[in-house]
């Protein structure tokens, strides 16, 4: 191994994908429950960061809103984008969304595993981006399809990480002024 890559908060953006009410009832409840809960900790260890956050919808016509839970923690300044791409990049705005951050690492969740945030994280990685999935993040309605498009990813030297390893990457220090903020968030 070269080189480990790791997070930095001061060029993260956090994207969750397709967290939507309707779509999570089609997925197993503890994979819902605990992808849903990660997401949740990655928006508030977010918001204490001050990193960007964009959220994709999948035809929210069909699919409903963003899950009631996951849009209660989000904050204002998430930026929201409907697609009917499978892939968050083919969304209008989203690459230009990205841009404007100025931040080059994505730490992405969402569902469904092997076909949204696959092709997503494809997408990032030829636009010149370093995507990091989270693996306790994300779901899929087959948790061996979740399983196969992990090691798809992995296997194109995608990163994939957890919440825990993103959220004290993105602190690095227990000197950080947030370190108690977020660690607290972890228990």
């Amino acid at each position: 191994m070269d080189s480990l890559p790791l997070l930095r908060a001061e060029d993260s953006v956090l994207l969750l994908i397709d967290l939507q009410a309707r779509l999570a009832a089609s997925m197993p409840s503890d994979a819902w429950v605990r992808t849903r809960d990660s997401a949740i900790l990655l928006v508030q260890a977010a918001t204490e960061l001050d990193l960007p956050m964009l959220a994709t919808l999948q035809y929210p016509k069909g699919l409903g809103p963003i899950d009631p839970d996951l849009e209660a923690a989000l904050p204002d300044r998430a930026e929201r984008l409907e697609k009917t791409c499978f892939s968050a990049c083919g969304a209008d705005g989203f690459l230009s969304a990205l841009e404007m951050t100025g931040r080059r690492q994505i730490v992405v969740c969402g569902m469904e595993t092997h076909v949204c945030v696959v092709q997503t994280v494809a997408g990032l990685a030829k636009a010149g981006y370093e995507p990091f999935v989270v693996a306790d993040a994300v779901c899929s309605r087959d948790p061996a399809h979740a399983d196969n498009g992990l090691d798809r990813v992995r296997a194109a030297g995608i990163s994939v990480t957890n919440r825990e390893s993103a959220m004290f990457e993105w602190l690095r220090d227990a000197r950080h002024e947030q370190f108690k903020a977020v660690s607290k968030l972890l228990k």
